[in-house]
């Protein structure tokens, strides 16, 4: 799941000061999840603008409220195409790859971040996540029992525990388990430990060539790259 946290309100009010009506849009997934950007959120934000209006004796912007399922997808957002005919802005409360999507389909409007998208993670309890992809685009959990040693070592190593290691603990953290004594213990139980064995040289960390486009093979099965 994509995690991230609302901009500070301060923020937000200097990217929508040059406009007099903006939607404040939330994304019903992974934004409402983790209590980033639902609807709940969307409903807060606009209480907290108003109010700072109020304060300061500043009338002239106003507001709408609305939330889709998803922001990342064409197919819901076309839902909006009245209500963004009637603003000058849109407040995304939906991850980075939102913003986009919606500034793609709506490229008349300024479509604004209402959040800073941190990681990707997995839920550990109610409203804590724990990193567990950094979207490398090589992936080797087949080799470490399904746990990543790029999230999951401070150290991003790849060839076993470091000497800080102590009680299966993180030298940086004495809160976090160490990845790599836990990829061995699950190595362990599932018959696998050989794999301990097998030398990974070093990643090469350079940025990937960037823009990227990923066309699944499902799609491609179904006709549905086209071209």
């Amino acid at each position: 799941m994509i995690v991230a946290e609302q901009k500070p309100l301060d923020e937000i009010r200097r990217m929508i000061a040059p406009y007099e009506k903006i939607l404040i849009l939330g994304c019903g997934t992974c934004m409402t999840v983790c209590g980033a950007g639902g609807e709940r959120e969307v409903s807060l934000l606009h209480s907290a603008l108003c109010v700072a209006q109020a304060r300061d004796g500043d009338g002239t912007q106003s507001f709408l409220e609305y939330t889709v399922k998803r922001q990342c997808d064409f197919e819901f957002l076309d839902v909006l195409v009245d209500r963004v005919k009637e603003v000058d802005a849109i407040l995304s409360l939906g991850c980075g790859v939102g913003v986009q999507t919606i500034a793609e389909h709506f490229p008349d409007t300024p479509v604004l971040p209402g959040v800073n998208t941190t990681f990707m993670g997995a839920a550990k309890e109610w409203g804590v996540w724990d990193e567990r992809c950094a979207a490398c685009g090589d992936c080797r959990l087949a080799e470490t029992a399904g746990i990543c040693p790029i999230t999951r070592c401070v150290k991003g190593i790849l060839n076993g525990p470091c000497a800080g290691s102590k009680n299966g603990k993180c030298e940086v953290n004495n809160d976090m388990d160490c990845a790599w004594i836990l990829i061995y213990e699950r190595l362990e139980r599932l018959g696998q430990l050989e794999k301990m064995r097998r030398y990974y040289p070093p990643r090469n960390f350079r940025t990937i060539p960037r823009p990227r486009r990923i066309v699944s093979k499902a799609a491609v099965n179904l006709g549905g790259n086209d071209g």
